[in-house]
């Protein structure tokens, strides 16, 4: 008799994490995740509902830093 194969769980929210690692004094955001420091700190520890609600806001974020910090 064949055992049914076990479901795998859920990947977690990948992390945006770019390497970039600079935060903007201003914004108070990452240079290239967007993220706060409060975010990146507890990311590990965050829910897969909190992470995704980070990620669904990041993109919007972006124009909330100096576009001349992110050479452009």
């Amino acid at each position: 008799m064949t055992e049914a194969p076990v479901p795998r769980p859920p990947r977690p929210v990948a992390s945006p994490c770019v390497m970039v690692c600079t935060v903007d004094g201003a914004s108070g955001l990452c240079l290239g995740c967007f993220r706060t420091l409060q975010e990146i700190a507890t990311w590990s520890r965050m829910t897969d509902e909190a992470r995704a609600a980070v990620m669904t806001d990041l993109p919007g974020r972006k124009g909330r830093i100096d576009p001349r910090l992110l050479g452009e």
